[in-house]
C-alpha cells in the first residue's frame, strides 16, 4: 500500500472527497446526485488507498448503502406507521453522517483509525 502521495494529488483527492460530500448533501434535494457520488467513490477508491481519505471514502460508501437499505425498509413499511419513523430516522442519520464526515475532512482527520 502506497502511503506517499504527491502534495498536488493529495490536494486533488481532498477536493474530490469534498465534492463527493457535496453530492451526497445535494441528494437531499435532487436525489440523483447520490448515484453520481457512489460511482465516484468506487472509481476513485484506489487513488486514496493508504491515506486518511480512504476512511472518508469508506464512510461515504457505507453511508450510501445503509441509507439505501433503510430507505427501502422504510418505504416497504410505510403502510404501517413505523415506516414513516424509519424514513425520518434514516434522514436524520444520513444528515449526521454527511456533516460529521465533512467536519472531519475539513479538520484533516480520518473518520476512524484503520488497522493494517
Amino acid at each position: 500500500m502506497n502511503t506517499t502521495v504527491e502534495p498536488k494529488a493529495a490536494d486533488a483527492n481532498k477536493t474530490l472527497t469534498t465534492v463527493i460530500y457535496a453530492l451526497y448533501a445535494s441528494s437531499l434535494l435532487l436525489g440523483i446526485t447520490c448515484l453520481v457520488a457512489i460511482v465516484m467513490n468506487y472509481v476513485k477508491k484506489d487513488d486514496v488507498a493508504g491515506t486518511y481519505l480512504e476512511s472518508h471514502f469508506r464512510w461515504q460508501i457505507r453511508t450510501f448503502w445503509f441509507a439505501l437499505l433503510w430507505s427501502v425498509i422504510g418505504v416497504l413499511t410505510l403502510f404501517l406507521v413505523v415506516g414513516a419513523f424509519v424514513l425520518l430516522g434514516n434522514l436524520v442519520w444520513f444528515i449526521y453522517r454527511i456533516v460529521k464526515g465533512w467536519l472531519y475532512l475539513n479538520d484533516g482527520k480520518a473518520m476512524y483509525t484503520t488497522t493494517a
